[in-house]
This record gives C-alpha cells, sequence and structure tokens, in this order.
C-alpha cells in the first residue's frame, strides 16, 4: 500500500525535527510512495527544510499552543504545508486540501481541523506575519548560524546565505582516464542535457538543470561521475605523483579517492580509511564502477592502529568532519540540527585527526587538510594551532587564484551559480 505524499514528507520532516538526519529518514520512505511522486516527495523534503527556520517563526505565531513532542509528524505536516503555500505553485486551494487529507493518512484526524485552520489563516494573514520575522528567521537561518555568518563574512554574509536557500547546481567530474570534457560535452548536449565547462577544474562540468545520473551518457560505464567543483580541487592540491603512497583518512564516499586515481594512474598505492563501515561500501561501489583499486580499511584516523602507524606516506588527504557549513544548500537538515557548540566539537576533533595522522606523513610529504566549513574555528585556527604544536610542520601557500586568502590556507564560499563552499590547507613535512 502507498503512502500519502504529503504524509511521508511531513514523516521525514518530522523526524528530522525530532534529531535524525534527512540522509537517515528520506531513503526510508521513499519506496512507499508511488514511483512517479518520489521526485515531488524530496522537492517537499529538501524544501521545507531549506525554509525551516523561518517556517518554524512563522507557525510559532499561528499556533495558539506549542505542539506536543509526539506530535512531530503533525508539526511537520504545518510546515510541508506552509512552504507549498509560500514556495510552490500547487493552487492553494489544492495545497491545503492535500495537507488535511494527509492528517487523516497519519491517523491523526483531529489534527486535519488545525492544518486547514493554521494553513488558511496564513493566507489571510502572511504579509503581517513575514514582517514579524527577525532578520535571522526572514533569512531561513537559525539565530546562531545567521550572527556567525555575519561576524566572520560580513561582506559575503547575504551570498552564503542566497546559496544556502537555493536548490545546488550539479556538477561532474569527467573520468579523465576515459575521455575528455571536450569529447563530453558534445555526448551531454546529444542527449538533450544543457550543460558548461567548469572554471576551477579540468575535469569540472556544469549543468544548467539537474538530472538523474541514469540520464548521463556513459555513466554506468564510468565516464563521469557527479562531484561538486569545489571538491574536485582537493586531488589537484593533493599534488600526487607518480609512485607516491596515499592515504585518504576520511575517504567516504569516496569521491576525492577516485579522483585522484583518475589523475594518477601510476600512483604507487592508496589507502582508503573511513571510521564507519557502512559507508566503506559506498567507496568500494564508487571504485567498482569506475574500474579502480584502492585498499579499503575501517579505522580511526585521530587513532591509527599500531599496523596503520608501521606505514608511511608521501599524501595524506584528511577530509575532516566538521559542521558541514559550506554544503548547507546539499544538507538543508543542518539548519535544524546543528547547534553553536558543535563547531568547537568538530575543532576538537578535527585538531586530533591532524595529530594522530602526522607521524605517518614521510619527511618531505605533504597533508591536504580539507573541510566543507565556511568558519574558522575549524579551519584557519585548527591549522595554526597545529602548527604551533607541531616543529616538523609548515604551511605552504595556496596555489589558486580563486577563493579568499586566510591566514593559513584558502576558503572557497558557496555561491549560488558555482560551487560549494570548501577551505583546504596545504601542509610540508620538510625535515
Amino acid at each position: 500500500m502507498t503512502l500519502d505524499t504529503r504524509a511521508a514528507a511531513a514523516l521525514v520532516v518530522g523526524e528530522v525535527l525530532s534529531g535524525k538526519s534527512l540522509n537517515q529518514v528520506l531513503p526510508t520512505r521513499l519506496p512507499k510512495v508511488a514511483a512517479r511522486d518520489r521526485g515531488l516527495l524530496q522537492q517537499l523534503c529538501y524544501g521545507t527544510l531549506r525554509q525551516a527556520p523561518r517556517l518554524q517563526a512563522l507557525l510559532t505565531q499561528l499556533l495558539n499552543k506549542p505542539l506536543r513532542d509526539k506530535d512531530s509528524d503533525v508539526q511537520g505536516l504545518l510546515l510541508v504545508g506552509l512552504y507549498q503555500l509560500d514556495m510552490t505553485r500547487v493552487p492553494d486551494h489544492a495545497a491545503v486540501d492535500s495537507c488535511v487529507r494527509a492528517a487523516a493518512a497519519l491517523k491523526k484526524p483531529w489534527a486535519r481541523g488545525l492544518t486547514n485552520a493554521v494553513l488558511r489563516r496564513y493566507l489571510r494573514e502572511s504579509t503581517e506575519l513575514e514582517k514579524a520575522l527577525d532578520d535571522a528567521a526572514a533569512s531561513a537561518h537559525p539565530a546562531w548560524l545567521y550572527s556567525l555568518l555575519h561576524t566572520q563574512w560580513p561582506e559575503a554574509a547575504n551570498q552564503i546565505i542566497q546559496a544556502n536557500n537555493q536548490q545546488p547546481p550539479m556538477h561532474l567530474r569527467v573520468n579523465a582516464l576515459s575521455t575528455t570534457r571536450d569529447a563530453y560535452l558534445p555526448l551531454l548536449a546529444d542527449a538533450g542535457i544543457d550543460a558548461r565547462p567548469g572554471e576551477l577544474c579540468a575535469q569540472s562540468i556544469y549543468l544548467r538543470t539537474p538530472v538523474d545520473v541514469e540520464e548521463l551518457p556513459g555513466f554506468r560505464e564510468g565516464l563521469v561521475s557527479v562531484q561538486d567543483e569545489a571538491a574536485q580541487l582537493a586531488a589537484q592540491l593533493l599534488d600526487v605523483q607518480p609512485g607516491n603512497e596515499v592515504l585518504d583518512a576520511c575517504a567516504a564516499p569516496g569521491g576525492k579517492t577516485c579522483h585522484i586515481l583518475e589523475r594518477t594512474p601510476d600512483i604507487g598505492g592508496l589507502l582508503a580509511m573511513d571510521s564507519d563501515d557502512a559507508r566503506l561500501l559506498r567507496v568500494a561501489d564508487n571504485l567498482a564502477r569506475l574500474q579502480l583499486q584502492a585498499e579499503l580499511s575501517c579505522g580511526d584516523a585521530a587513532n591509527p592502529t599500531l599496523e596503520l602507524r608501521a606505514r608511511s606516506f608521501d599524501r595524506i588527504l584528511v577530509d575532516a568532519p566538521c559542521s558541514a557549513s559550506g554544503v548547507i544548500r546539499r544538507h538543508p537538515d543542518i539548519k535544524v540540527l546543528r547547534r553553536a557548540a558543535d563547531i568547537e566539537q568538530f575543532a576538537a576533533q578535527q585538531r586530533a585527526i591532524l595529530h594522530g595522522l602526522w607521524p605517518l606523513l614521510k619527511t618531505g610529504g605533504k597533508l591536504l587538510y580539507v573541510t566543507c566549513s565556511v568558519f574558522r574555528e575549524e579551519n584557519s585556527d585548527v591549522v595554526a594551532a597545529f602548527l604551533a604544536a607541531t616543529d616538523d610542520a609548515e604551511a605552504l601557500p595556496p596555489s589558486l587564484s580563486a577563493g579568499e586568502r586566510c591566514e593559513h590556507g584558502l576558503q572557497l564560499l558557496p555561491n549560488a551559480d558555482t560551487h560549494d563552499g570548501l577551505f583546504y590547507a596545504l601542509l610540508h613535512k620538510p625535515h
């Protein structure tokens, strides 16, 4: 039996409000709706969560009293309804009626009247309700995130906020072992897919409109992968040379691992490590599709095993766990789940990883530190603390003209029309 699409969206959003990630819950609901409605379900979930701080502030004004914790699905439904009314082309009456029916599908018939009343009141009073929002809520960002963006990036904060609130563009990475960008672009044109070359990487392509990967020519044969252009810079900046031994220490889902192997087929060897066995399966899947070889290992980068500590590497890639504040448009649940206190917790983990892995780097080797954060506490501050505590480490200047120069590294900020927000710092062990 298929599940009502709005009810499914309400359940997904409700579970995110209760603390689960969108990546956890959406895949469990997609198979339960009709195949023709799965795109709509994704749109409702992603769109509602991108606007969640604003919609929650509106809902607070519309409710006489807060909903109970056990009614997170009803709260999810009301947010989905507000999103439909405000951000989609669904006719108002149809948006209201579909959400009222969804309340019944959730087996909460008492919520039908509440849903109807809340959504119709929003239609009558939307202008006044919107005027009552503070700047953070009006920007669809939690107050702590809005404030930190404006504090650290006063001139770019509005650009970042705009990017965070939009559906991201789709970027491709052409497999240099199989074809070239110039050869692949005509294949996209023949398939009716409008595309243009990327700006930062020789293998990157921007699509005008996202498509299903199965529509990409040669995707199953490994001609191309999906990867943001800012992320494609990792393999370029790591500067792997023929014969190098490489450790990708936080490898899942494997995009950077595969790109390194595509760029340097005569590599000495590559160990792809991650702390999550399940996520390593995604690395294996990507390697298999692209017909690439790497050693896989599950482990904690901050506490390498005795076996790993017995080895040494010419290059180490540290794509560190972080707040993901530079990729909010791809993971809009961050607006709901992340807290200001999380930033220092991530920074402590990042420092531990750098100190854990540095002894594995050969003399003369390079370590590339990467985050998808835009906050200095996770970026320049982490690198500065590591350099201050490590005698045999030095930072090399960025080799790119793009991005914002930081004290130690390069910050790419999210842009609505181009790339995500990533930080890069290249560290060298000279002696």
